[in-house]
């Protein structure tokens, strides 16, 4: 599938957090506390909760609002951008 160029791979979802409840990402760049992220269908996933680790390859949590998150668990997610 290809993706439209406005898109901008955010990286791929490691797993969700026990405690919160969020995806938690090892990112490919530092996005912005509250951007929207989106699946490959350009489906809104969540939004960027937190931004931790290493600035040169961050970790970041993103808070979900689909009703299996579960489900994105070794996927790429995405930012409109």
């Amino acid at each position: 599938m290809t993706l439209p160029r406005s898109l901008k791979r955010l990286g791929i979802v490691l797993h969700r957090s026990k405690n919160t409840g969020n995806l938690i990402l090892r990112a490919e760049f530092a996005p912005k506390v509250g951007e929207k992220v989106l699946d490959s269908r350009l489906k809104v996933v969540g939004s960027v909760f937190d931004v931790f680790g290493p600035v040169s390859r961050p970790y970041v949590s993103v808070r979900p609002t689909v009703e299996r998150p579960e489900s994105y668990q070794g996927k790429p997610l995405y930012m409109a951008g």
